[in-house]
């Protein structure tokens, strides 16, 4: 049976819908990161849930939390550098992501878990299993690939913004944010932000943010991904206007194990049309967790 959670009320004047209540956890030796939880039926697995570039785990799966409590104990987390975690001199790399969250889930006495990764969550989630396969159960990647990058000219282009972050460290905080939102208002399909991720966003550091953009340019698990032993489910959007489709069914295509589901949607429009990607989402997470009985 599910348990009853306190939330965070509703703020509807800045759109802050009610959440799961959050709080930080200390990491020895790294910082401390912000998680939100929200328990599942009894002895049901964790999923923990990996958010994308720039946003944080309450902006990505705010709408999630819910309904995938039905199935199992639903843990979230804001990545190094975004959101209320910490922040570091060190560049923002996938790989530390990984371990973070594998630090984590020591913390929570989690023995094993089932990361679920949108956009650059799903590299980190991938990680975590290539890194960590013993602590992994089950995988959901969302949106996501296994290589971003086709020709070395795209791989230089990637690496370059991931270089402009660096530099954003030598900007004043609010320079850098005002440039950094500005930026991403054009490359969004979400078209307008509420104040309440606005200022989700602007809590995180702009140079570990954009550096975490461009750590797409250095992923690539193309080699290794096929090796995957746990049940696993991917949800490709057709429509993505951010990570190219033929990306993600590329990734679709070196594991066939995995069970795929399809959506015409945007990459953004897991904020803005929950009605159409969660019901998918609690599906394929669900069918991953019944394939762990098996």
């Amino acid at each position: 049976m599910t348990l009853e959670v306190d939330t965070e009320p509703s703020a509807p004047d800045i759109g802050r819908p009610a959440l799961p209540p959050g709080r930080h956890v200390a990491l020895p030796g790294r910082g401390s990161l912000f998680i939100r939880e929200r328990p599942g039926p009894d002895d049901a697995p964790t999923a923990l849930l990996l958010h994308g570039a720039a946003v944080t785990g309450a902006v990505n799966f705010h709408t999630a939390y819910e309904p995938l409590s039905r199935h199992v104990n639903v843990v979230s987390l804001d990545h190094r550098g975004h959101g209320r975690s910490f922040r570091s001199h060190r560049r923002f790399r996938l790989e530390d992501a990984a371990d973070d969250a594998v630090a984590l889930a020591d913390q929570l006495g989690l023995e094993r878990f089932v990361p679920v990764g949108y956009s650059m969550g799903g590299a980190v989630a991938q990680l975590i299993w290539q890194r960590h396969p013993e602590r992994v159960s089950g995988l959901v990647l969302c949106a996501t690939w296994s290589r971003f990058f086709r020709t070395n000219r795209e791989r230089g282009l990637l690496r370059t913004i991931g270089r402009l972050g660096t530099g954003t460290r030598l900007l004043t905080r609010r320079r850098s944010v005002d440039l950094f939102l500005t930026a991403a208002a054009k490359h969004s399909s979400v078209g307008h932000r509420s104040p309440w991720v606005v200022s989700e966003v602007r809590s995180g550091s702009v140079p570990m943010m954009v550096e975490g953009l461009g750590t797409v340019g250095s992923f690539d698990s193309s080699a290794w991904i096929g090796e995957i032993d746990v049940p696993m489910g991917l949800i490709v959007l057709n429509r993505d206007d951010v990570v190219p489709p033929d990306r993600q069914h590329h990734l679709a295509s070196l594991v066939p194990f995995a069970d795929v589901r399809y959506l015409d949607l945007l990459h953004d429009e897991c904020i803005s049309r929950p009605e159409r990607f969660i019901p998918t989402l609690v599906e394929v997470v669900s069918g991953v967790v019944e394939a762990l009985d098996r």
